[in-house]
């Protein structure tokens, strides 16, 4: 499967979870439903994975945790909260760069509608997408 396949799956059961059960509720409960509904779709799901910082010789096990790996390919931000800002955005581009992954998604279920709260981040130098 493309990666575009699977960030479209993503995009998909969002909307299907925005649309059901709306705006207002935590971050983790966003996370474990979009997880099962992905799941359910044949995908890898990661939840609150490690990734660890490399800064010269050190490594730091605990860098971060991603909200969702998908596919071993995709990190998932997932935000609830009334608008995204820039650092939103800044923090997902630097999760890729420091996982190595190709493309994020930042997902924010906390507005009214979902259009205009869901950002495909990819790095200017990611490698062929396509993989």
């Amino acid at each position: 499967m493309e990666i575009n396949d699977v960030t479209a799956m993503i995009v998909d059961c969002a909307y299907h979870i925005h649309n059901d059960i709306g705006p207002g509720l935590f971050e983790s409960v966003y996370e474990l439903i979009l997880s099962d509904m992905l799941a359910d779709r044949g995908l890898l799901v990661q939840r609150q994975m490690a990734i660890p910082i490399r800064i010269g010789d050190k490594v730091y096990d605990e860098g971060f945790r991603a909200d969702l790996v998908v596919d071993g390919r995709v990190i998932v931000e997932i935000k609830s909260i009334e608008r995204l800002a820039r650092v939103h955005k800044k923090q997902v581009l630097t999760y890729l760069k420091l996982s190595g992954l190709p493309v994020g998604l930042l997902i924010n279920f906390g507005g009214d509608l979902l259009k205009g709260n869901i950002e495909r981040l990819v790095l200017p130098h990611a490698p062929n997408l396509k993989a």
